[in-house]
């Protein structure tokens, strides 16, 4: 199993949740966040919680099967990308699940479908 953390502008995130729930990435956790880099956007000012931030993104988090990562990558790049040449874009992180647990059951999900 993959799991694929991408950190998406704000203004995308709709679009990449729409395109991955229809090919099929149903299960996905997202959380509001914020984040530095070497984007310096114009205007970009500290977050008031956290005093070293300067640009909004959206986290997403999605555990597949390893043949399915790379689509889901791709639909990820091909929708979260803007139009601003300058613009940092966000990032996607790919790791290897060893195994996944259901809470109520105690059940491996290593040999079932996610």
């Amino acid at each position: 199993m993959k799991e694929i953390k991408a950190f998406i502008k704000p203004n995308r995130i709709q679009r990449v949740i729409e395109a991955l729930s229809d090919n099929g990435f149903e299960s996905m956790t997202l959380s509001q966040a914020e984040g530095t880099g070497a984007f310096k956007a114009k205007g970009a000012r500290p977050s008031l919680d956290f005093h070293i931030t300067d640009s909004r993104v959206v986290k997403i988090e999605l555990v597949c099967q390893n043949e399915e990562a790379q689509a889901a990558i791709e639909i990820i790049l091909a929708n979260g990308k803007t139009e601003e040449p300058a613009d940092g874009d966000g990032i996607i992180y790919l790791s290897d699940i060893e195994d996944a647990f259901q809470i109520k059951t105690g059940d491996s999900l290593k040999r079932h479908d996610l």
